[in-house]
């Protein structure tokens, strides 16, 4: 949630009791926060110098937390993606204060008023982020993207790396980044489509006031520039993954194939939100035309990405290919260390297969201990996401008591109806039985109470 605009404090308080209910914590205890700034000041010692390569980073105009650095070469018929990391383990070590702390949060959880740091500021937003005010220690990965969008990994090293420029999604012209940036984009997107990959990128849910003073759910689409950001994340991870995958050794997202329940579920919602889906096109062919700007279509890849089984961690593992169904390949968390905790470790790990050494034995021994803590943390954040949303959705529909609002049943269980009603776009359940899948409903809105996160429907 990117944007939000709050009446009578109902968002501020709101934020305020989730962030009690889920004991987010305030800043960092004091010996973790003087471990860091000790860290801070460490002298830049050992790298490699690429200050003189055109490094420049992209992300939301306001970010402080500069995970990633890239710069793009020509290398005869293939591109190769100089893509630079902040190199936490540079400031942090094994066992010290501000790791204990990490692997206590796991990540960083995103709020609309704040966010709950994985690392103090003075690192995450000061020394070790990848800002244009001087140099910084960096894991740089040399990705090779072929013509038919490919990512192999041509090399791993530690290098001190200076930005050249904060480039922000809103304000970047296509003057300021490099040649093939666009390229670059558009073959690994090609990529995806030849393994079959889900191409869903999913709006941003947004919270809108309305001119008479009350509030909408509105979507976000995830702009071009944004998105060929992503690819170069993607492109990176991928290449990672295959070399650790070689290796014998990794931690790895994985995902199972959403089941025939949710394939159901979605197409009663697509038609909840008037969207033609023969039945004999799959979701993946589906999916591909969707519109993120049309706002039903919007709403409705939102409920793809929900119906989803979900995303975990789990480490090589001898004689099993760890899978991941949406991006129909292997695939790791690596290019964002300061926002996770399991990235340091995959980049330790890179580092160590590219350059012919062993991957360290305190590498090895936290893949098998990150799949507990990261799909704790992320299980978390999701806590917290559906809470804010919750409080969103509540927030949206008030004044709105006794409305009447067209939705479908997309499920049926012990709790009742799980309805998707059209507009705005709410997912609601209403403990009644006698209702069918697919079936088209008129509800009521009959309690609405932003306090408590509760909208309350019941069949009109």
């Amino acid at each position: 949630m990117k944007a939000v605009y709050d009446r009578a404090q109902a968002l501020g308080d709101g934020l305020a009791a989730i962030r009690e209910q889920f004991q987010l914590p305030e800043g960092f205890p004091p010996a973790v926060q003087a471990a860091a700034e000790a860290a801070a000041k460490k002298p830049l010692t050992g790298y490699a110098d690429r200050t003189a390569m055109p490094f420049q980073t992209l992300d939301p105009i306001s970010s402080t937390d500069l995970d990633q650095a890239f710069a793009i070469e020509q290398s005869g018929a293939d591109l190769l993606l100089l893509y630079a990391i902040a190199d936490v383990g540079f400031f942090v070590s094994d066992g010290d204060p501000v790791d204990a702390q990490a692997w206590n949060r796991g990540e960083t959880i995103y709020l609309p008023d704040g966010k709950i740091n994985q690392y103090p500021p003075v690192l995450s937003e000061g020394a070790a982020s990848l800002l244009p005010d001087g140099e910084r220690p960096a894991i740089l990965f040399t990705v090779r993207v072929d013509a038919a969008g490919k990512s192999s990994l041509d090399a791993v090293e530690r290098a001190l790396i200076r930005s050249r420029a904060k480039l922000g999604y809103a304000t970047v012209t296509a003057d300021q980044l490099p040649q093939g940036f666009t390229e670059l984009s558009r073959r690994i997107r090609a990529a995806e489509t030849a393994r079959g990959a889900a191409l869903v990128d999913p709006p941003q849910q947004e919270v809108v006031r309305r001119d008479d003073g009350n509030f909408d759910l509105a979507f976000r689409p995830m702009s071009e520039i944004e998105q060929c950001n992503a690819a170069m994340s993607l492109a990176a991870n991928l290449a990672v993954a295959d070399a650790l995958y070689a290796h014998h050794t990794g931690l790895f997202r994985i995902m199972p194939e959403p089941g025939r329940r949710a394939t159901s579920r979605l197409r009663h919602s697509a038609a909840a939100f008037g969207i033609a889906w023969p039945s004999n096109m799959s979701l993946e062919q589906r999916e591909r035309t969707l519109d993120p700007n049309v706002p039903a279509e919007a709403a409705f890849m939102l409920a793809i990405r929900r119906a989803g089984q979900g995303a975990s961690y789990a480490p090589f593992v001898e004689g099993e290919k760890p899978w991941h169904s949406a991006m129909a390949a292997t695939y790791v968390h690596a290019t964002a260390p300061l926002r996770r905790l399991a990235d340091r470790y995959v980049c330790e790990a890179a580092l160590a297969v590219a350059n012919g050494r062993p991957v360290p034995d305190w590498v090895s021994a936290a893949f098998q201990k990150l799949p507990l803590v990261m799909n704790r943390a992320d299980a978390k954040a999701a806590q917290v996401n559906g809470a804010v949303l919750e409080l969103a959705e509540a927030i949206a529909l008030q004044g709105r008591v006794g409305e009447s609002f067209e939705g479908r049943v997309t499920d049926l269980d012990e709790r009742g109806a799980r309805i998707q009603i059209c507009q705005p776009a709410v997912i609601t359940r209403v403990p009644v039985d006698g209702l069918e899948i697919g079936e088209q409903v008129n509800l009521k809105l009959v309690e609405d109470d932003p306090v408590r996160r509760l909208a309350r429907f019941a069949l009109a």
